[in-house]
């Protein structure tokens, strides 16, 4: 069964990718244009450090052609200021932003937890209950005390997505059971700079498709501080639709 599995990048304006993926006389101002010429999706990071507004979703909602789709990471108020305590105003003042602006272009809303947030059942519950079940959203953890059971089977009932994460000193497990699978992969063994082999990723591939439990896929490659995370974005997607032709 052939799935739907979407590819992109949790960054875009590195001049590193110069010659490597953008043409050299290409100007800086029409960067994500050809990103979004060979990407259907792209993760915002720029709103895990600010708050973002209105007018700043609808600009990113313009820039993107019909059926791309996005992913917005929450702002860091939420899970490494306030932990999820006392911030229902601010959540639904956000979740209102990203629904607005970015409309049907919107696809996840990630939210990435500090590695010192270890897992607690009232933290759990308490993040739970402050959610908006309407959106797809994604959790991420740092701390390796959340990949248990009672955690997995909680967020499953309430169509909350564990994110699958590469990254150095946590386990690389694909939630491969779970209808949907969001997965970012960080760079390992050096964070944000390493490349991944096309053994690893033609595994990583065929784990997505041999899966009858999912329906889509959404993956992410976070090792973009060099080029490491263009070229393995690139080659994810020749495997991928290598697959489809078969």
């Amino acid at each position: 069964m052939k799935k739907n599995i979407l590819i992109g990048c949790s960054s875009y304006n590195n001049r590193d990718w110069k010659g490597i993926f953008y043409p050299d006389d290409l100007p800086t101002s029409k960067w994500f244009a050809y990103y979004c010429q060979h990407f259907d999706t792209f993760e915002v990071n720029a709103t895990f450090y600010k708050f973002p507004t209105l007018r700043i979703m609808e600009n990113w909602y313009k820039r993107a052609p019909e059926h791309f789709m996005y992913a917005v990471k929450a702002p860091k108020l939420f899970t490494h200021v306030k932990k999820f305590l006392d911030c229902e105003a601010q959540l639904a003042e956000f979740y209102h932003v990203c629904s607005a602006g970015l409309k049907e272009k919107l696809g996840y809303i990630l939210f990435q937890f500090p590695p010192g947030f270890h897992y607690e059942p009232e933290r759990l519950q308490n993040i739970i209950a402050n959610l908006n079940p309407r959106f797809h959203n994604v959790l991420e953890f740092r701390h390796q005390s959340w990949w248990v059971t009672e955690v997995w089977n909680s967020l499953s009932k309430n169509n909350i997505t564990f994110c699958s994460v590469n990254y150095p000193k946590l386990p690389s497990t694909l939630f491969s059971s779970d209808p949907i699978v969001y997965v970012r992969l960080h760079g390992k063994p050096e964070l944000f700079y390493s490349k991944y082999t096309s053994e690893e990723l033609i595994v990583l591939n065929g784990e997505l498709n041999n899966s009858k439990q999912i329906q889509k896929a959404v993956v992410y490659f976070n090792n973009t501080a060099g080029t490491a995370g263009i070229l393995n974005a690139l080659e994810l997607k020749k495997i991928c639709t290598t697959l489809k032709q078969t």
